[in-house]
């Protein structure tokens, strides 16, 4: 056996993507009645730009992108990271675990100290990782902790200097 048998392991991958992909579930959820009618609105808001350009004589030009679309794009983003916020971020922060996390039997832990990571570190860690995901990258980032060693670190951990473990392994 190594020399790090007597401390915290880094999590199996599968327990790893089932939390999250518990986690994006109830994100998902819960922002899903506010989703639905934004887009509504803006589909019918689009529809309209179509109709009144129809109805016109010649070439019209009509911009997708406009105040009204940009307005409900920047209310989804904002519902997404509140409740992302409160739901990942405040939970990781006071526990070490989202819910995911804790029903799959995980726990985050700071890199150096082996123990709950500060605040600090879990907003770095909870930011990066909604960033990746906006850069639509969050799926190279989730994958990357396969063949990082030895903590097994997806890119947020690294960014956030946590590292995710068996929550046995660290009981406090």
């Amino acid at each position: 056996m190594g020399g790090r048998s007597s401390g915290p392991r880094p999590a199996l991958l599968g327990r790893r993507m089932a939390a999250r992909l518990f986690d994006m579930v109830v994100v998902a959820a819960v922002v899903t009645p506010i989703a639905v009618p934004l887009v509504a609105s803006v589909q019918t808001h689009l529809q309209q730009k179509v109709d009144l350009a129809r109805d016109l004589d010649g070439r019209s030009t009509v911009w997708l992108v406009d105040p009204t679309v940009l307005g409900s794009v920047g209310l989804l983003v904002a519902a997404v990271l509140a409740v992302g916020f409160v739901y990942e971020a405040l939970p990781t922060a006071v526990w070490g675990r989202t819910l995911g996390k804790a029903i799959c039997g995980l726990r985050v832990l700071d890199l150096r100290s082996k123990q709950k990571p500060g605040f600090g570190r879990v907003l770095a860690r909870w930011l990066s990782y909604q960033l990746l995901v906006l850069l639509l990258v969050g799926a190279a980032d989730l994958l990357w902790c396969m063949v990082d060693r030895p903590w097994r670190q997806c890119w947020h951990d690294k960014l956030g200097r946590t590292f995710v473990t068996s929550a046995a392994a660290q009981r406090r």
